[in-house]
């Protein structure tokens, strides 16, 4: 019988680390043990975490604040698993989560895997909206968390599972933040580990409750990529530049819509289009008007953010050669 590991890093989220862990007493699957380490928080989740005691297998560590990297290394070191399943603290888990996990791995063993994620019914609307704009054909393609995707299959953190042999090949993380799951991936594929996404293993994923936090999510989730391109260059691909693309599109449009008449319209149709595609999409997905309308929103500031994180990066780190990682990898 497979033994699960749960990595959960905690950082100032004593309220999402209680309604993670009450999903996690709900697992058909019970043969797991979980770990939540607070990264140096100031507003602690211990007591939250001891509640949980009488109906998990659940330990709590606490830490110098290090950034969630290093502190899922952590967690690793400590961890008794088969499998280590590391989850961000902002997500909830269908109660057959680790059934399906546990089913896939006994049929198809994989080194390394991931799940996709979905916006819980009780999100709020903005929420909802947000899980719209991170998973649609119209904004990522629709490859997150779906089984046709480009190149070999990558986990991200939020909700990602390596085998105990991955660790001890990988040393696990060795950036702790800006694409530090990204990296992680990218070598264990290096490594020659099988990786695969198991799609039915979904969480929900809160993400973030507003939209300014949201775009600036996503403005280092472009910083992000950049970060990565400093490990691993060839990792950067033509579509990685699309968002940037798309925000210079979008800042086009102002004008040609102020001042450019009849020709200005028809260039900036295409937007006009997009928007209304993602408005009766995402409203017929939801089921509300309303969600569709702010997945509008939602959609310019994923791309545009992501767009302006990823040209600040490149311009410092790649034309002006400025602050540059120097890691070695090791043999």
């Amino acid at each position: 019988m497979i033994f699960y590991s749960f990595i959960i890093p905690l950082y100032n989220r004593p309220d999402e680390i209680r309604e993670l862990l009450e999903t996690l007493t709900k697992q058909t699957y019970t043969h797991f043990e979980v770990l939540v380490i607070e990264d140096g928080s100031k507003v602690k989740g211990e007591a939250e975490v001891n509640a949980f005691k009488d109906r998990l297998d659940v330990q709590y560590f606490y830490k110098e604040n290090e950034g969630q990297g290093f502190t899922r290394n952590y967690g690793f070191a400590r961890a008794k698993g088969d499998y280590f399943i590391i989850l961000d603290s902002d997500v909830l888990v269908p109660e057959n989560y680790l059934e399906y996990i546990n089913d896939f791995l006994k049929e198809t063993p994989l080194d390394a895997f991931g799940g996709p994620d979905a916006a819980h019914p009780d999100f709020t609307p903005i929420q909802k909206a947000i899980s719209y704009a991170m998973t649609s054909l119209f904004t990522t393609g629709g490859i997150r968390g779906r089984k046709k995707h480009l190149g070999k299959f990558q986990p991200r953190s939020f909700n990602m599972g390596i085998s105990k042999e991955v660790y001890k090949k990988t040393k696990g993380f060795i950036i702790t933040r800006m694409g530090e799951d990204l990296e992680f991936s990218l070598r264990i594929l290096k490594k020659g580990f099988k990786t695969g996404l198991i799609d039915k293993a979904f969480v929900y994923h809160k993400r973030r409750t507003d939209f300014r936090r949201f775009f600036n999510q996503l403005k280092f989730f472009g910083k992000s990529r950049i970060n990565v391109y400093q490990f691993f260059p060839e990792s950067l691909k033509l579509m990685h530049w699309f968002p940037f693309c798309f925000l210079c599109y979008v800042l086009l449009c102002i004008p040609a819509l102020i001042f450019g008449g009849f020709l200005g319209a028809v260039f900036s149709a295409p937007l006009g289009l997009w928007s209304l595609a993602i408005f009766l999409d995402a409203t017929l997905q939801n089921k509300s008007l309303w969600v569709g309308f702010l997945s509008v929103i939602a959609a310019l500031i994923q791309l545009c953010a992501y767009g302006i994180g990823f040209i600040q990066e490149f311009v410092r780190r790649v034309v002006f050669k400025r602050g540059i990682n120097e890691f070695e990898y090791p043999d």
